[in-house]
């Protein structure tokens, strides 16, 4: 049977990050945010009045909802607009995830296949709850006698968001104008040092969504997963500097730390996705198998 310990901590993980939808979470008093009638985000309730302070931009709420106006009109006008307004509310004390500012821009629009609307600074989006993509590579080698390990990158500890945690050999967002694919071995090249003939072998296998609220503020996510099988003899290599080193484990002992706080969170979430279609995780003796499941795959 399953360690119910483990199992347990990763049912409040799944909780954690999907806590925008549950009771008494921010959902009920956040406004939709808007653009062309199409619904791109959440916006919320302390952050509607500093937008009304910009009418040419932003429309005052109404039946829950916050538009750009009407006139801003194309996804140039948009971006430059809401970019102004941005740039402003950045010299603020009160917004702390604008102190993060990356100058990286992400695409907005209702669905992932949907045409981009506009595009937004990387840090802003969880001031309109936008969601944010990535991509996420599960980096792993078969011994020869058909045992698995997962190579696991130890983040900087000068990294803006969760210095020092445990993550995956190679991860990041999926910048504006930039395919999938092509930042899978943009990430595995400055990240891991993978050559580009290697990680173009990396295959897609899943998404991961999820919602969570953290100081306030929105973070819809969805992941874009990749495995990559690495040769036995090939070892990754600290690239940009946003990792500070890199370890080969056992299948067994990285599932007993994706359960620790020290792994990333969403990156447990993949990992855990890893396992369960890997079959180390399995119905008949993880209980809450479902719960698992749906818990990797929430959208709003």
């Amino acid at each position: 049977m399953a360690n119910s310990a483990w199992s347990e901590r990763m049912l409040q993980l799944l909780r954690r990050m999907n806590n925008f939808s549950l009771p008494g979470s921010c959902r009920a008093t956040c406004f939709r945010f808007e653009i062309e009638g199409a619904q791109v985000g959440w916006i919320p309730p302390h952050v509607a009045p500093l937008l009304a302070r910009y009418p040419r931009v932003f429309s005052p709420p109404q039946g829950g909802a916050v538009s750009l106006c009407s006139s801003l009109d194309s996804y140039e006008k948009r971006s430059e607009a809401v970019d102004g307004v941005l740039q402003t509310l950045r010299k603020e004390e009160n917004l702390v995830f604008l102190k993060g500012w990356r100058n990286e821009r992400y695409s907005v629009m209702p669905k992932f296949c949907d045409p981009p609307l506009m595009s937004m600074e990387r840090s802003a989006t969880s001031l309109f709850g936008v969601t944010r993509y990535g991509v996420h590579v599960n980096g792993y080698t078969m011994s020869d006698s058909g045992e698995m390990s997962m190579w696991l990158a130890r983040r900087s500890a000068t990294k803006q968001t969760y210095p020092g945690k445990l993550d995956h050999v190679a991860a990041g967002g999926l910048a504006a104008g930039v395919g999938i694919k092509h930042s899978v071995v943009k990430e595995c090249e400055e990240e891991a040092c993978i050559p580009a003939a290697i990680a173009e072998q990396a295959k897609p296998v899943a998404t991961i969504s999820y919602t969570y609220v953290d100081e306030g503020e929105v973070f819809p996510e969805s992941q874009f997963v990749y495995d990559l099988e690495l040769p036995l003899e090939f070892k990754p290599r600290v690239g940009d500097g946003e990792v500070q080193d890199f370890y080969l484990l056992p299948i067994e002992k990285v599932k007993e730390l994706v359960a620790s706080e020290d792994f990333k969170p969403n990156c447990a979430m993949v990992v855990l996705d890893f396992l369960i279609r890997h079959s180390f995780i399995e119905p008949d003796s993880e209980p809450f198998y479902q719960e698992f499941v749906a818990g990797l795959h929430q959208t709003l």
